[in-house]
C-alpha cells in the first residue's frame, strides 16, 4: 500500500510540474513599445584575406591589383522578424557609405540603426546603390544624402547618377604592369538599372530590445568584384569600367555576390 501511494504522489507531482511548464512557456515576453538598435559591422577582405590598401592582390588569368580607393553605397536596409513581419530603416536615413578609409582597427566599418522594433530576427535584405524610385524623387527628394555621396565621390552628376562601388588602384597582368584602374559602377541615369539587393540569413536569431544593441557582421568579398558570377578580365577592357551598357551590369550581378552574414552577437 506504501508503495501504491509513493507511485501516487510521484505521478501527481509529476502532472503538476507539467501543467506548471506549460503554463510558463505560455507566457510570451511582452515586447509592446520597446524600440532597440542594430549595429551593422561590414568587414571587407579578399578571400579569405584581410583587406589592405596597397596590398598587391592576386585574380585569375595572372592578373593583380592593387586598391587604394574602396567605397561602396547600402539603402533600403530591411529586416524580417521571426512570424515573417518586415521592419524597415526610415527612408530618409536608408542609404550609406561603406568607406574603407574609415574603418576602425578591426577593420569594420559600422552602422548604428536606431529605433528598431523589438523582436527576434532572422534575415537582413539590403540594397546595393540607389533604387529607380528613389532616383525618381529628383535632386531635392535626395536629402542630405546627394551633399554626403558627391562629397565622397560618389557622384558623377545628377543627370548621370550615382556611383554604386567605386574601386580606384592598378592592376598588372603579363603584359603590363602598374596600369590604372577604376571601377565606377552605378545605374545611368534612369536609362541602365544597376541597382541590385540581397537577402542575407542571420547565423542565429538577432534578439533586438531596448536594452541591447546586438551586432552583426557581415564581411564582404571584394574578389567577387572581378571573379563573381562572371569573371571579367582588365585585359578586356575591365580595368575602366564606368557607364558601359555591357560591362556596368555584369559589375553589378557580381558584387550582389559578395557578402555573407559571418556571425551575429547578441548583448
Amino acid at each position: 500500500m506504501k508503495t501504491l501511494k509513493f507511485t501516487f504522489a510521484l505521478l501527481l507531482c509529476a502532472i503538476i510540474f507539467s501543467c506548471s511548464s506549460n503554463d510558463d512557456d505560455s507566457i510570451a515576453e511582452d515586447l509592446s513599445g520597446q524600440k532597440g538598435q542594430l549595429i551593422l559591422k561590414f568587414d571587407n577582405g579578399i578571400g579569405d584575406q584581410d583587406f589592405i590598401f596597397g596590398t598587391n592582390y592576386s585574380k585569375s588569368n595572372n592578373e593583380s591589383y592593387k586598391v587604394d580607393n574602396l567605397k561602396y553605397i547600402i539603402s533600403n536596409i530591411r529586416i524580417k522578424d521571426s512570424q515573417g513581419n518586415l521592419v524597415m530603416n526610415p527612408e530618409q536615413d536608408n542609404a550609406f557609405i561603406i568607406d574603407e578609409a574609415e574603418a576602425n582597427n578591426a577593420g569594420e566599418i559600422l552602422l548604428t540603426l536606431n529605433n528598431i522594433d523589438a523582436a527576434d530576427y532572422t534575415e537582413i535584405t539590403f540594397g546595393i546603390g540607389i533604387d529607380q524610385e528613389r532616383f525618381a524623387l529628383g535632386a531635392n527628394g535626395q536629402g542630405d544624402f546627394l551633399e554626403l555621396a558627391e562629397s565622397k565621390g560618389m557622384l558623377w552628376s545628377w543627370a548621370a547618377g550615382y556611383k554604386f562601388i567605386r574601386i580606384d588602384g592598378t592592376f598588372s597582368n603579363d603584359s603590363v604592369t602598374d596600369e590604372p584602374l577604376n571601377i565606377h559602377m552605378g545605374s545611368v541615369g534612369s536609362s541602365l538599372d544597376n541597382y541590385r539587393e540581397v537577402t542575407l540569413s542571420f547565423t542565429n536569431t538577432v534578439r533586438i530590445r531596448q536594452h541591447t544593441s546586438p551586432e552583426v557582421h557581415i564581411k564582404s568579398d571584394i574578389s567577387k568584384v572581378f571573379d563573381g558570377i562572371t569573371t571579367i578580365n582588365f585585359a578586356d577592357g575591365y580595368d575602366q569600367v564606368h557607364v558601359d551598357a555591357v560591362e556596368t551590369p555584369i559589375v553589378a550581378n557580381n558584387i550582389s555576390r559578395m557578402f555573407i552574414v559571418h556571425h551575429v552577437h547578441n548583448d
